[in-house]
């Protein structure tokens, strides 16, 4: 039995294969838009499986699968045998012999590892503590449907270097682009969590935000306290407290840059108002474009390529 492909970083797909998904996404996109059935995915079952609270992942994975010809079940460990401590490799091997693809939503990254070692079918990250590589490639996805290729761009991510902010820095060591971060001291990035060479010329550190952000393609954030780091919360809101995105910020960036925010934002403290809803944000086309950016991704890992038709 050939081993099943996984996606639980973005560095586990090449350059070829990212060009080749944003290519899929737009034509799905384009055959959603212009209400034409397609169903590569008939009787295919998706298995997804939350250990972390969702809004947009569970409903982008199960409406993309319904949209595909297939079907989704959602598993909570509060009402799976996950919760009363079944192993995370059994679980694997019993989910995986009666579905096609499995989506894991979880804390650290060795759970969703685990369980891929011991998967007969792909699995998906849809979001660890380290890691959230549907985001990014929904993002980058969103950037080339407004501007074109990302390759050469500065992207400026501002505040908690959280899975997000690891994540951009795999995906421009990947696809050539800067990432410049700004963020509070003792909150800056860890190298090892997000595979960075040493001396990379893909990422720049800034502990003033409006340096990181001039000139800046894309301009992004994340809520200052994540899932799992409540009660830090507090301090959080005091040492973040000068790493807001606010309209000055956007005016040092490059007159065409996007705002981007994966969502749910607090208006006001990483973002304001007047950013998020302006006119460089397009934070809606992000939240749109996981549905048919993971249809692509969903499409890609159970049949393969597939030509354009």
């Amino acid at each position: 039995m050939t081993a099943p492909k996984h996606f639980l970083q973005f560095n586990d797909f090449t350059r070829e294969e990212f060009e080749y998904l944003f290519e899929r996404a737009s034509w799905i996109k384009g055959k959603f838009k212009r209400y034409e059935p397609y169903h590569p995915l008939f009787d295919r079952t998706l298995v997804m499986i939350f250990e972390k609270a969702s809004t947009r992942t569970r409903l982008s994975f199960e409406a993309g699968m319904f949209q595909l010809g297939g079907a989704a079940i959602y598993l909570n460990t509060r009402d799976s045998q996950l919760g009363r401590g079944e192993p995370v490799e059994d679980a694997a091997q019993v989910m995986s012999r009666m579905s096609d693809v499995v989506m894991i939503r979880t804390f650290e990254q060795s759970i969703i590892e685990r369980f891929a070692a011991n998967s007969r079918v792909p699995v998906i990250n849809g979001l660890t503590n380290e890691y959230h590589p549907c985001q990014i490639l929904t993002d980058i996805y969103t950037w080339i449907e407004r501007r074109g290729s990302i390759a050469g761009k500065t992207v400026t991510w501002i505040g908690d270097t959280n899975n997000m902010c690891n994540t951009w820095l795999q995906a421009a060591e990947l696809l050539d682009f800067k990432v410049n971060v700004s963020s509070p001291k003792g909150y800056e990035v860890e190298p090892a969590k997000a595979n960075l060479k040493k001396g990379s010329a893909h990422f720049e550190q800034f502990a003033d935000p409006m340096e990181a952000a001039r000139g800046a393609d894309i301009i992004t954030t994340d809520v200052w306290t994540s899932m799992g780091f409540e009660a830090e919360n507090e301090a959080r809101m005091r040492d973040f407290a000068d790493f807001q995105v606010d309209a000055e910020m956007m005016r040092v960036a490059d007159k065409g840059a996007l705002f981007m925010h994966c969502l749910p934002a607090h208006r006001g403290e990483e973002v304001t108002a007047e950013v998020i809803d302006g006119p460089h944000s397009v934070v809606w086309e992000e939240a749109e474009n996981r549905l048919h950016a993971q249809k692509a991704l969903l499409e890609y890992l159970v049949c393969g390529r597939i030509d354009s038709k």
